[in-house]
Order: structure tokens, then C-alpha cells, then sequence
């Protein structure tokens, strides 16, 4: 089974993302916002830097939206782009992550595509027979 893949929505990206567990999930969520905004003309990034970070949520689907959204948050406004992903603490109303990752450099990296948001709109989060899958449109 693919970690995770596109589906047609009109003029966003929607991504339908599976995990076998939820921690998997979220792991998998984070890998595919970063492979849709970044293109790495030499390999995956050198992972020089960490960044420890806390998120909240009502529940498992606002969970996933605030987790990615503080991601797109840290590209935007610290330039920093993923490579690994660690959970360290993880609850359906929070989660605490090791992120290991590199600042944005224009000699090995392309910005692929410009993530606007990652919203609410046709939102799922769902665990099925023996994985769990979410959906989630980012606006570009």
C-alpha cells in the first residue's frame, strides 16, 4: 500500500494519505506535504537541523490539520524543510515530534508547489479494516 496519493479536486490538491497505524498516518501526512511542496535536485536534505514541536486539536482530524499546518508554518516562516518525521508523544488531542530537516536551499532544493493552507474542506480521518486513512486538500 503507498504511503499516499493525489485525488482530483478542482484548482487544490487533495491527498488521500494511509498509515497502519495513526501514528503512521500523521508520519506519512507530514512526508507528503514536504514531497508536494519541495523537489530536492540532489537526493533528500543533509538533516542538519532539529526542531522539537508540540501540537493540539479537539480530536484526530483537527489534530492532523493543526500538525500540518504548524509544518507549512515552519517552512513558511523559518524556511525549514522535513526530512524525518519521529513521534515522541502521541494522543488523539495531541502530539509532540522530532523533526529533522535542513533550511531551504535554492541550490538543492525547488519549491515544487506553493501550499497556501491545509483546510478543513472534505476532510476525513478514518481507521479502516487494518490501516487508517485520511484525506486532506491543501489550498495552493
Amino acid at each position: 500500500m503507498s504511503n499516499y496519493k493525489f485525488f482530483d479536486h478542482t484548482a487544490d490538491i487533495g491527498v488521500e494519505i494511509a498509515g497502519r497505524t495513526k501514528k503512521q498516518l500523521f508520519v506519512n501526512a507530514a512526508t507528503a506535504l514536504f514531497d508536494v511542496m519541495i523537489e530536492h535536485k540532489t537526493g533528500r536534505t543533509t538533516a542538519k537541523q532539529r526542531k522539537q514541536v508540540t501540537v493540539e486539536g479537539a480530536d484526530v482530524a483537527d489534530l492532523l490539520i493543526n500538525f500540518l499546518r504548524e509544518l507549512l508554518y515552519l517552512f513558511n516562516g523559518e524556511k525549514f524543510v522535513m526530512d524525518r518525521c519521529e513521534i515522541i508523544n502521541f494522543n488523539n488531542t495531541e502530539i509532540a515530534v522530532q523533526l529533522t530537516g535542513e533550511k531551504f536551499n535554492n541550490t538543492k532544493q525547488l519549491i515544487k508547489t506553493e501550499i497556501k493552507a491545509v483546510t478543513y474542506s472534505g476532510l476525513t480521518v478514518e481507521r479502516q479494516k487494518n490501516h487508517w486513512k485520511a484525506r486532506v486538500i491543501f489550498d495552493v
